[in-house]
């Protein structure tokens, strides 16, 4: 693999996670109790998964691409049922993101994507209450 190619793979995981850590925000507001604190530990998890994204990329001389401003969502939350649902959706969406990029990097950043897919993963179980058979490869789940 290149350098510009890890870069550019990085990049995309980083755009996923920018748009998981403002999943995280909208859905937390429409929580309480238990929910919401698994939901502001999930946050955080994120940000930390971003911001080291963001460091692997600076190491590498580039910039960050950089969050938008906000992300259009499938459905509008307004109920704690549609914030989880909120919450499943982004967590599968970004271990299918991961799962590309294990299978696109090498090394070191192999080991780092690979924790990720295992984070979305545990973590998509956490909201659908259950796991599923190759988190992060719908394809191989049917």
């Amino acid at each position: 693999m290149t350098a510009g190619h890890d870069v550019e793979v990085l990049q995309r995981v980083l755009a996923a996670e920018h748009a998981v850590v403002y999943a995280y925000g909208v859905a937390g507001a429409h929580l309480t109790g238990p929910p919401r604190a698994r939901a502001t530990r999930g946050w955080a998890s994120h940000r930390a998964a971003r911001d080291g994204l963001t460091a692997l990329l600076v190491d590498r001389n580039a910039t960050p691409v950089a969050p938008a401003p906000a992300y259009a969502l499938p459905t509008p939350v307004t109920s704690p049922a549609a914030a989880l649902d909120l919450l499943l959706l982004v967590e599968v969406r970004l271990a299918a993101t991961y799962a590309d990029a294990v299978a696109d990097l090498d090394g070191d950043l192999r080991t780092t994507t690979a924790r990720g897919l295992t984070t979305a993963a545990l973590a998509g179980a956490h909201w659908r209450g259950g796991s599923v058979a190759f988190p992060g490869l719908p394809e191989r789940a049917g």
